[in-house]
């Protein structure tokens, strides 16, 4: 049983994709489940070239300093020949109505003046993926279940019309696992990608600006410490924060902590100490490029050997090969 899961650096790995799913794929993660650095799927609106190299490695690291085996990551790009060659025959496969009605491509293209041809079908992109390693499981939110359908469909109507090459993945649920808020906007999700950065903890945040953000976290006038995510939003959301690093619920946190000021303190202490080793193991990484450069191509070698067979069945059975 194989489970494949993406991170798309396209910003900076922040504490929502650490807790939310890292650090789970790190904990409970299988020796045939695949982890890599979604960093084609990146190119879909605007970028810089030497931004996306850089997060890509950060990225990488971040994977591997939160205690993911390296044997188990790849970077896309390494695999982009098999990846693009595979895509192709997927495209040929795919109906421009499948991609068009994917509910991410209309909320990102509305109102755009322009939309690259790549955001419209990528999701053929994110089928390749999953397609090419034989998953088996592919654990995603609700924003992505959509795509996993595609992936399903493309697998069964390629092995009814050309002959059996790809295994069909399910679209799994994944335990519940903490979802952070903005700290300065609780009505958001903490994002890698937000512009405003004041209320978003990266991975690789120095303890003191960790501090320094929670200190200016947003709360409310009622002066309480409960756990009431609707009439509390803030005060709730270090609380989830705060039960992801200690294990406990939110409810139980909460007890003993008497002011917004100790909530701050309590928080920023429990997510310094989370975040220390990961910190430590992926700076120690970054400082080594020929290191992160061998881990990179060895991840690579094993990712193309696990579809090579695949796609040579998928191009012969198409008339390409």
């Amino acid at each position: 049983m194989t489970r494949l899961s993406g991170a798309t650096p396209s910003g900076r790995a922040q504490l929502g994709n650490y807790l939310g799913a890292i650090r789970q794929w790190a904990r409970e993660g299988a020796d045939d489940d695949l982890y890599f650095v979604s960093d084609m799927h990146a190119m879909t609106t605007a970028y810089n070239p030497q931004r996306l190299r850089a997060l890509s490695r950060e990225m990488l690291a971040v994977l591997i300093g939160s205690g993911i085996k390296p044997e188990r990551v790849f970077v896309q790009s390494d695999i982009a020949s098999q990846l693009t060659a595979l895509t192709w025959v997927l495209e040929c496969t795919c109906t421009f109505g499948e991609v068009a009605r994917m509910i991410q491509f209309k909320e990102k293209s509305a109102g755009a003046k322009t939309v690259r041809l790549g955001l419209l079908t990528y999701p053929v992109l994110m089928a390749a993926d999953i397609l090419l390693p034989g998953a088996d499981e592919v654990p995603v939110g609700e924003d992505q279940a959509q795509h996993v359908e595609l992936a399903r469909a493309l697998a069964r109507r390629f092995n009814s019309t050309y002959g059996e090459a790809f295994v069909v993945p399910k679209a799994v649920t994944p335990k519940v696992a903490a979802r952070i808020r903005d700290l300065a906007a609780p009505e958001r999700k903490m994002a890698k990608s937000a512009r405003d950065e004041a209320g978003v903890v990266f991975v690789l945040d120095a303890p003191d600006m960790i501090r320094r953000k929670f200190r200016r976290a947003v709360t409310d006038g009622y002066e309480r410490v409960e756990y009431r995510p609707d009439e509390q939003p803030g005060v709730a959301n270090m609380l989830e924060i705060l039960s992801a690093c200690t294990g406990k619920s939110p409810q139980d946190t909460a007890d003993g902590i008497d002011s917004y000021r100790v909530l701050k303190e309590t928080t920023a202490d429990a997510v310094i100490e989370e975040l220390r080793g990961v910190r430590n193991r992926t700076e120690d990484l970054l400082a080594d490029p020929a290191e992160l450069d061998r881990i990179r191509s060895t991840g690579a070698e094993r990712a193309s050997e696990r579809g090579r067979h695949r796609l040579a069945a998928v191009t012969r059975l198409a008339g390409i090969g």
